[in-house]
């Protein structure tokens, strides 16, 4: 494990207000997305798809890096270049989800382990002799009646340090992803509350694993009222909770933060990313590690067909500058017209 080596990917991953795309759907995720188009999921509709959006001319100007799949961490552009090799080529880092899933956990109704660590030593160093130099992992804690308990959330925690450490001991940044997710019936308040209590227990795991925390990057969910309650908060409301709880939590050794979107909507998840580092100086940059909040306007104006392929890259461009310019501090919603 080189500790220079891997703090400065972590930086690069964070740097100059460029975020990261999480191009890491598996094939049964992406097979639903292209329903929604009416587009047949074979591998090579796949490969054209990722293609488009790794191709888009300027990307790197507002991507940093790329969560790849195992199989497009495989496949190469129409060139025939590695899609690794291409897009390091470009400045953009190739990561990885290695992560198996959130499956039940046993003996704990409504609750969820992520599976995936046995064999993962062997796979990270395949992935990283493939180009991958960083990692994703994602925890799943669900907020409902009597739930998250605290066992589901130590398990998680626990799975996630244990993952840190294997990918820093391949050299490979790890991505440490604890979602607290949005969509349940909770007020803001209580999402505040077990988020807290989430980043406190993974944070501690991390150091009792002996990961080095300026090596990662944090992925964590927004401070956000449940998708079915009464109570949506403002989109004020969610930057101010969500800084309160990062600010108490994250250590300052973290070389900074990417958010999930979590089911946000495109223009809600760049909104509130841009008030959060509207507020002021903060121990962290704070970015985006945007899937669906990326993709969903490019996917629509692509549509897959080949006529239309530069639609798609155009409206992937413009999702992904508006999102450097959120990073930055200074999107304002008025852009979604103009921006080109």
């Amino acid at each position: 494990m080189n500790s220079k080596e891997l703090a400065a990917t972590a930086h690069a991953m964070v740097a100059n207000h460029r975020g990261l795309l999480a191009a890491d759907e598996s094939t049964s995720t992406i097979t639903k997305r292209f329903g929604v188009i009416k587009l047949e999921s074979t591998e090579e509709n796949r490969r054209l798809y990722r293609e488009m959006l790794f191709t888009t001319p300027g990307a790197t100007e507002n991507i940093s890096g790329v969560i790849l799949y195992d199989e497009t961490l495989r496949q190469k552009t129409k060139d025939g270049v590695p899609f690794p090799a291409y897009l390091a080529k470009l400045g953009m880092v190739p990561g990885i989800k290695v992560d198996m899933g959130a499956k039940p956990l046993a003996g704990f109704p409504g609750e969820t382990i992520t599976e995936g660590l046995d064999g993962l030593r062997e796979r990270l160093a395949e992935y990283y002799k493939l180009g991958a130099r960083f990692a994703k992992w994602r925890a799943v804690i669900d907020i409902a009646s009597g739930i998250p308990s605290r066992y589901a959330i130590d398990a998680n925690a626990e799975a996630l340090a244990r993952y840190a450490a294997l990918c820093q001991e391949a050299s490979i940044v790890p991505i440490v992803e604890p979602e607290v997710l949005m969509d349940g019936d909770h007020t803001l308040e209580r999402c505040e509350v077990v988020t807290n209590e989430v980043l406190d227990r993974v944070f501690s795991h991390l150091f009792a694993a002996r990961v080095q925390l300026e090596g990662m990057v944090l992925k964590p969910n927004m401070v956000i009222a449940g998708k079915k309650s009464a109570q949506q908060a403002s989109p004020q409301q969610v930057a101010e909770a969500t800084l309160r709880t990062l600010k108490r939590q994250v250590p300052t050794a973290v070389p900074g933060i990417a958010f999930l979107s979590g089911g946000q909507s495109p223009t809600e998840a760049t909104l509130h990313l841009s008030l959060m580092n509207a507020a002021g100086p903060l121990p962290w940059p704070l970015t985006f590690s945007y899937g669906r909040a990326l993709q969903e306007t490019a996917l629509s104006a692509w549509s897959g067909h080949n006529a239309q392929f530069g639609a798609g890259q155009a409206a992937f461009a413009k999702r992904a500058k508006l999102n450097r310019l959120a990073a930055g501090g200074t999107y304002q919603s008025s852009m979604e017209a103009t921006a080109g």
